[in-house]
């Protein structure tokens, strides 16, 4: 289900990207922005699309650490820890 939500999140900012270009492009050609704002536009919107994929990455590690934690689930560092102190 996570597998799925993540392909329709990322196909739909494809989608968006593609159209915002489109009309970029539709903009530039009856000359009510030229090329290099244009340019700029996407650059910001991609570099804030960048900013929120890691927040979401963020969010996403907090809350599986959350959950292993509730599930009383080891870690590579809990097993790492209990071999340390086995050898």
């Amino acid at each position: 289900m996570f597998k799925e939500f993540l392909h329709v999140s990322l196909g739909s900012m494809v989608l968006v990207k593609e159209k915002i270009e489109e009309e970029l492009k539709v903009l530039q050609e009856k000359g009510k922005i030229n090329s290099s704002d244009a340019k700029s536009f996407i650059d910001s919107i991609a570099q804030k699309g960048e900013e929120e994929d890691a927040k979401i990455k963020a969010k996403i590690k907090e809350i599986l650490k959350e959950v292993i934690d509730e599930l009383g689930l080891a870690t590579k560092a809990d097993i790492e820890e209990l071999r340390s102190k086995l050898s």
